[in-house]
């Protein structure tokens, strides 16, 4: 693995590219945009603290940031395409 790819799976737990070709090819992304998407990350982590998983929780969340950062970069739309 190189050393992008090591440092994004201790980030997000996978690799970022694939995980944001994965949201892009979404129902939620095509149907509502990337808002949704983060919603429903960010139910996940919460799910995953009340689980007491807090490392997968912060995975998510990093993934949850990493699709709202490339909202801001205006590389996916926040809402309805």
């Amino acid at each position: 693995m190189s050393t992008t790819t090591n440092r994004e799976q201790s980030m997000y737990g996978c690799v970022a590219d694939e995980f944001l070709a994965q949201i892009k090819d979404s129902c939620t992304y095509k149907m509502v945009g990337a808002n949704m998407v983060v919603a429903g990350l960010m139910s996940d982590a919460q799910e995953e603290i009340v689980m007491g998983n807090a490392e997968a929780a912060r995975l998510t969340l990093n993934r949850a940031k990493l699709v709202l950062f490339n909202v801001m970069d205006g590389n996916l739309n926040a809402g309805r395409q």
